[in-house]
């Protein structure tokens, strides 16, 4: 039984963890500069869904069913391929040359419109789940809307999304390994899945170079659900110990 298992020889592994941390920050790179933009847009989204005009509620709900109907790698490919069509790759934004086309920039830009859709619908969930009688209390002492919303819906919104949208982030951060499939590697600069990929078309050891891109995908996940649970924390401080839920590295194995 241990001659089918396979074998990880102390100095090829850490030779492989020294080798896939640069391509890891790519990864990072493109997760972490697509939330700040996609979050604010999902805000936007979220509240223009729950609009009472039906013009801007219907404008949000189409582009969410599109972004969240379609898949990913779709999404990549179309937007590559427009710029493409529209000969967008001579156009130089601040005198940069390639920037439109380089897939630092296109990767982050096809995510933050992709996580937008799907955090938009977890924030609407929970801005429809907002306690009516708080709704009712504010204007009983005489809030305006908006501070109504600062007061009131903001914070209950994103106290009832933050673990739906924790998930969305790994979700995300999952997602950026598909970005190289698509878009051009420019200048060698590679993710963990195409670096794993070029190591094993070496030695075509798929045992060592995926294990180790994919302990640092875990590595890295467990580093968001932890700065997550400390957030999580900050947003229920008013609750008394015991409701407070904490992160559990525990595996459950009955429910």
């Amino acid at each position: 039984m241990s001659e089918i298992l396979p074998s990880f020889p102390n100095s090829a592994f850490v030779q492989d963890i020294v080798i896939l941390a640069k391509p890891a920050l790519f990864n990072i790179y493109f997760a972490f500069a697509s939330i700040p933009f996609g979050f604010p847009f999902a805000v936007v989204l979220a509240l223009m869904k729950n609009s009472s005009s039906g013009l801007v509620s219907r404008i949000a709900r189409v582009y969410i069913y599109a972004f969240r109907g379609s898949p990913l790698f779709i999404q990549f490919f179309m937007f590559y391929s427009l710029m493409l069509a529209f000969n967008l790759s001579h156009w130089k934004p601040m005198g940069i040359d390639h920037i439109v086309m380089h897939p630092l920039f296109i990767g982050p830009l096809v995510l933050v419109l992709n996580t937008s859709a799907y955090a938009a619908e977890i924030l609407y969930g929970a801005l429809r789940a907002v306690p009516h009688l708080e709704l009712e209390a504010a204007k009983a002492i005489g809030m305006n809307r908006l501070q109504t919303f600062r007061s009131v819906v903001w914070p209950n919104m994103i106290r009832l999304a933050w673990p739906a949208y924790t998930n969305e982030v790994i979700f995300l951060f999952h997602a950026t390994a598909i970005v190289y499939f698509t878009l051009p590697v420019i200048n060698d600069e590679k993710d963990l899945m195409n670096k794993a990929g070029e190591l094993f078309e070496k030695d075509y050891n798929v045992f060592l170079h995926f294990s180790v891109a994919a302990l640092y995908f875990l590595v890295i996940s467990l580093m968001i659900f932890f700065v997550a649970g400390l957030i999580q924390k900050r947003l229920n401080r008013h609750k008394v110990p015991t409701d407070r839920q904490s992160l559990s590295y525990k595996p459950t194995f009955l429910r």
